[in-house]
C-alpha cells in the first residue's frame, strides 16, 4: 500500500470513452494505453479511494454511427453495449494483473462473462475496496454511456463523476481545431446546457443538475492527473450548481 494521502473524494466514478483505449489508432484496444490507464487507477485505489468506472464502446462500435448507415437504432445501440463489455473485460484483466480485485457488472445479463448489475451488490463491492466496472450502459437503447455514468454514480452514492478526456477540460470550442479556444475552469450545469458545451449529453447533465452531483472534466493523458483530481488539486473544469 502507498502512503495514505488526504483525499477530497472517497468514492468516485471515472467515465472513460472507448476511444481513449484506442489511443491514436482510432479503433480497437491499445495495450500500452490500457496499461497506463490501469496504472492511474491503481495509484488512486491504493490511496483508499473507492473507484467505479463506466467505459464507452466507440473504439469498437458506435450505435449512432450504425444508425447513420441505416441500421435500426435499438439494434445498433445494443451492439454498442456489447462493445462496452469487451472494453470492460479488457480493463478488468489489466487491473487484476496489477493485483486489484475488480468486478465487471453488466446491465445486460451475461453470467458467463460478468455479474449482473445489482445496486446493493455494487455498493458492497466498493465497500470491500474492489474496483467496479459498469458495462452495457443502462441496458436500454437510446441512452448513452454518459447517462449510464450519471445514473450509476447516483445509485452507488459517488461523490463526483470524473470524466477523462484528451484535453485539459471544457473549452468554448474544440482546442484541437482552434488553439485560441477558451478553457473554462468552472461552469454551472445550466451554462453547459445553454451553450451546448461538449461535457456530457444533455440527459446526463440534467440528471446531475437535478441531484447536485458535481462533474470534473480533466485530461487523463497527463500522468498523475487522476491522483491530483481525487486529492482536490485545481485541474480541469469543475461543473456544479450555482453558488
Amino acid at each position: 500500500m502507498r502512503q495514505q494521502e488526504r483525499v477530497r473524494y472517497k468514492r468516485v466514478l471515472l467515465k472513460l470513452s472507448g476511444e481513449a483505449l484506442a489511443a491514436d489508432k482510432g479503433f480497437g484496444i491499445n495495450q500500452a494505453t490500457l496499461e497506463r490507464i490501469a496504472g492511474e487507477v491503481q495509484v488512486v485505489h491504493e490511496m483508499g479511494v473507492e473507484v467505479a468506472i463506466v467505459l464507452g464502446g466507440g473504439n469498437i462500435f458506435r450505435g449512432i454511427a450504425g444508425t447513420a448507415q441505416g441500421m435500426d437504432r435499438a439494434a445498433s445501440d445494443y451492439m454498442g453495449m456489447l462493445a462496452t463489455v469487451i472494453n470492460s473485460l479488457a480493463l478488468q484483466d489489466c487491473l487484476e494483473k496489477k493485483g486489484i480485485f475488480t468486478r465487471v457488472m453488466s446491465a445486460i445479463e451475461m453470467n458467463q462473462l460478468c455479474e449482473q448489475y445489482i445496486r446493493r451488490r455494487a455498493i458492497r463491492h466498493l465497500e470491500k475496496k474492489r474496483v467496479v466496472i459498469f458495462a452495457a450502459g443502462t441496458g436500454n437503447p437510446y441512452f448513452t454511456t454518459d447517462t449510464a455514468a450519471s445514473l450509476r454514480a447516483m445509485e452507488v452514492g459517488a461523490d463526483i463523476i470524473m470524466k477523462a478526456t484528451r484535453v485539459e477540460g471544457v473549452y468554448s470550442e474544440d482546442p484541437l481545431v482552434n488553439p485560441k479556444a477558451e478553457l473554462f475552469r468552472e461552469l454551472e450545469y445550466l451554462d453547459v446546457l445553454k451553450k451546448g458545451l461538449k461535457v456530457m449529453d444533455s440527459t446526463a447533465i440534467s440528471l446531475c443538475m437535478d441531484h447536485g452531483l458535481p462533474i470534473l472534466v480533466f485530461n487523463l493523458t497527463v500522468e498523475g492527473n487522476f491522483r491530483r483530481a481525487v486529492v482536490g488539486d485545481e485541474i480541469g473544469t469543475f461543473v456544479r450548481r450555482e453558488k
